[in-house]
């Protein structure tokens, strides 16, 4: 062997090894992430370097982002009035909640988080047809602004349909702003975006080139997975539906629609997205929070939680894992991605093992194959400790929500899996009022007449080949 092949091992050990300690030093990594990163990086060593670098760095670690991520919050608490910051950031309607979940809603509004609204109107959507109607109408009645944020935003006949009634709005003297995710949607030409441009839409991406390698990180691997919709202040839209006809025709999926001061939360995410990606903001900012937003009384108890890789913690993560835990009676969670981290993980099975009646519906088959592996290759563990799993047949369901105790729910964009957790932006809403709690619980039982529950005797007969094709994908299902 040759002292120049002897050195190219040297370095390729060395590499190899300094790879696998910058993993092991991430202290805010699943040690289940950590385990994976190093079976890819000591299996396919340049393939797995490489794929580190791109994919697994964990911008959570460094102190320029959650910087960044606070500089727009500030910016925004100068020029907010008392009003629209009291309404965004204030405590006084946390006493309205009941008082076992008031730490849930403190711990909500960490990292400017955005604090529990009252006198808000929700009506929760089931079907993408009701969505597709409503949201079209209310598109047509827009007085002042549009703005929409979509994970995606695609080329078929449901999206032209929206995409010709925001050209036609700016066109009429309607400030409409477009968040188009830029990776998410690499098979869309750009012509599809500049006629929007042309027709007057303030089209922005949302992942833009960087310069460092973290920022190179960013831009291929975390992912704008909102979806947001805010018309003249008034009314809002978010949950799991992008825009696409997969969502409006032929998906399960969970929507809302919402007025009243929830709608304030909503907006002052979009601005975020919008200024943070470039966008700029020309007109007063007091004109997106108009003092009508909210409903004269009454309403739901409404939380918008935005969650983003940049900021400190992961507060989906552990609102999830709050949720989950603190369960006393019930807690029902449809997921199309169920890839839970350990500690969403433990808290599934020790509310089971306690007595709580936790259920997990998942599809029978998801969009993506590997996904489908993945999922079920948490079902042991979850079956043996009492949880109840239910797959559901025919339509795809992508709803993306959680009830609890007849009190508590959770419809927004995040899945139960790492990466929506922590290389994702989602957000959530969380709604503490008993009728939509009864509501969303009966829409999950409804669920239940198209769905087969897995056995843990008929799980534990299933072949032997099934069993080790679980048993590897579980290994690297932290990294999908």
């Amino acid at each position: 062997m040759s002292v120049g092949t002897v050195i190219a091992y040297a370095f390729l050990v060395l590499v190899i090894a300094g790879t696998i300690l910058v993993i092991l030093s991430d202290d805010e990594a699943d040690s289940g992430r950590k385990i994976a990163w190093i079976l890819v990086v000591a299996l396919l060593p340049a393939i797995g370097i490489i794929a580190y670098i791109v994919f697994g760095l964990n911008p959570r670690r460094n102190s320029k982002h959650e910087e960044y991520s606070g500089l727009f919050h500030e910016a925004f608490a100068k020029i907010a009035d008392e009003d629209e910051y009291r309404k965004l950031f204030g405590e006084e309607n946390r006493a309205a909640i009941r008082a076992g979940y008031r730490e849930l809603s403190a711990l909500l509004s960490h990292s400017n988080g955005t604090t529990v609204t009252d006198n808000n109107d929700v009506e929760v959507i089931t079907s993408g047809k009701r969505k597709f109607e409503a949201l079209v109408n209310d598109l047509e009645n827009a007085k002042e602004h549009i703005h929409m944020e979509y994970f995606y935003f695609r080329k078929d006949s449901g999206s032209k349909r929206i995409k010709e009634i925001l050209m036609r709005k700016a066109r009429e003297g309607v400030k409409v702003r477009f968040i188009h995710e830029n990776i998410a949607n690499i098979d869309i030409s750009p012509r599809y975006y500049n006629e929007m441009k042309k027709a007057g839409v303030e089209v922005v991406k949302f992942t833009r080139p960087r310069f460092s390698l973290l920022r190179f990180s960013a831009m291929l691997n975390y992912r704008d997975h909102r979806k947001i919709v805010v018309i003249d202040g008034k009314i809002g839209y978010t949950g799991g539906m992008n825009i696409g006809d997969d969502y409006f025709v032929r998906w399960r999926d969970t929507h809302m629609r919402i007025t009243g001061n929830a709608v304030y939360a909503l907006q002052y995410c979009f601005l975020y997205s919008f200024v943070t990606s470039g966008g700029k903001i020309k007109e007063n900012f007091h004109e997106f929070f108009p003092e009508t937003a909210g409903l004269p009384s009454g309403g739901e108890l409404v939380q918008i939680v935005p969650d983003q890789p940049v900021g400190r913690w992961s507060i989906l993560q552990m609102g999830a894992t709050w949720t989950v835990q603190h369960a006393g009676s019930y807690v029902y969670i449809q997921t199309p991605y169920f890839v839970p981290p350990e500690s969403l993980l433990q808290a599934l099975k020790s509310s089971a093992l306690k007595g709580a009646d936790v259920r997990i519906m998942v599809p029978r088959k998801t969009d993506m194959i590997y996904m489908t592996l993945a999922n079920k290759s948490y079902y042991r563990g979850c079956l043996e400790a009492g949880v109840r799993i239910f797959e559901k047949n025919g339509s795809f369901i992508h709803s993306k929500t959680i009830v609890s105790d007849d009190y508590l729910s959770v419809i927004g964009s995040a899945n139960m899996d790492y990466r929506s957790f922590q290389l994702d932006y989602e957000i959530n809403a969380y709604i503490f009022d008993e009728a939509m709690a009864v509501r969303n619980r009966r829409i999950f039982e409804e669920d239940l007449v198209e769905c087969t529950e897995i056995t843990l005797d008929s799980w534990c007969r299933r072949p032997w080949y099934l069993k080790f094709a679980y048993s590897v994908i579980r290994l690297f299902a932290p990294l999908l």
